[in-house]
């Protein structure tokens, strides 16, 4: 698939997705801040929340409290939402320093307000993984899709993923488990590879809610080519999800090291132009092991096979000499040649 010009897949180097989300508490000035260091520390794509209240929760939201916040849902997101006019101002913002915008609608009212935005693409969180009239109304704008899918299992996502393919949308699925933090004991790598059995179809990759950068670099090797975090430009800043966000040094780190574990994930097993010089020290030659006069049959005792591999014959070749006779007599450690050998 392809976001603003931006290819993403198993051909491609992972896409780091920095998650802003409400991190910046609503103040704008911050928002820009989180993504001018991300964009210092190499990051391609900014990923924001879109909340317009009104659309997104009834009254009874006022009463819910999530596990990793002091206030009820309603209450957290009212305080912590951008005003449209903001969050248009932070799309502009994020776009002037080259990287990508994109934004998670929580409501139709959202979506609807991101198009005229004319975002890239469109990011369904995990909350809306199995929200199908959300899901119908956002692929109806025939934009790129990535569906987190925490809290759900392949078969409750085959729903929304239909609608994405009934559209004839590209899209990506996202391994996720949604506990800020998720523990070892609760997170899935292996959901990154059922993901990728499951739906040949999907760009698959790995939205991590885990302290530390682990987790999301594992996943790389599984395949995955996106990795979102939630990022802030500082952990000592209040907020539901700094807990388990990474600062602008462990995002330079994570779209490095991701970088590196790509490129080697796509190489084949195979003896590397770099290695021969090694090689040729490395490997052992046959050579005799104690002295043997001319005519002697060689049995398995007489030789043996020590470094450097600077000889004629390789210790690979170590049986063809077995039985053979000596045409000269040699030394012990004498590396034997082809000739030696009748």
């Amino acid at each position: 698939m392809q976001i603003a010009g931006r290819k993403i897949g198993p051909d491609h180097p992972p896409l780091v997705i920095a998650e802003i989300g409400i991190n910046h508490g609503g103040d704008l000035g911050v928002a820009k801040e989180m993504v001018r260091l991300a964009a210092g520390a190499g990051c391609e794509m900014i990923k924001h929340q879109t909340h317009i209240i009104e659309d997104e929760m009834t009254d009874e939201a006022k009463s819910i409290f999530p596990p990793n916040a002091d206030q009820s849902i309603w209450h957290v997101m009212e305080r912590c939402a951008l005003s449209l006019d903001e969050e248009a101002e932070l799309k502009r913002y994020t776009e002037s320093l080259g990287m990508i915008w994109i934004s998670t609608p929580f409501s139709r009212a959202a979506a609807d307000f991101l198009e005229t935005l004319d975002v890239p693409a469109y990011k369904i969180g995990s909350g809306e993984a199995d929200h199908l009239p959300l899901i119908r109304h956002i692929a109806r704008k025939g934009k790129p899709v990535i569906l987190s899918t925490g809290m759900q299992t392949i078969s409750t996502i085959r729903a929304s993923v239909q609608i994405l393919e009934d559209a004839g949308l590209p899209y990506a699925l996202l391994e996720c488990t949604n506990l800020y933090p998720s523990p070892p004991e609760i997170v899935s790598l292996r959901g990154v590879t059922e993901l990728r059995q499951a739906f040949p179809k999907a760009v698959v990759g790995f939205s991590d809610h885990s302290i530390g950068p682990e987790m999301a670099l594992a996943s790389v090797a599984l395949g995955a080519s996106i990795l979102e975090r939630h990022y802030t430009d500082t952990r000592y800043r209040k907020g539901p999800d700094i807990i388990n966000s990474m600062d602008p040094a462990e995002l330079r780190f994570l779209i490095d090291r991701s970088k590196e574990i790509w490129t080697a994930l796509n190489n084949p097993k195979t003896r590397t132009a770099p290695e021969e010089d090694v090689y040729r020290f490395a490997r052992g030659s046959v050579v005799a092991d104690r002295d043997l006069p001319a005519g002697h049959v060689i049995g398995e005792a007489d030789i043996w096979a020590r470094r450097p591999g600077s000889g004629e014959i390789a210790a690979y070749d170590f049986d063809k000499v077995v039985g053979r006779r000596l045409t000269r007599m040699v030394t012990r450690n004498t590396q034997l040649k082809w000739a030696d050998l009748a």
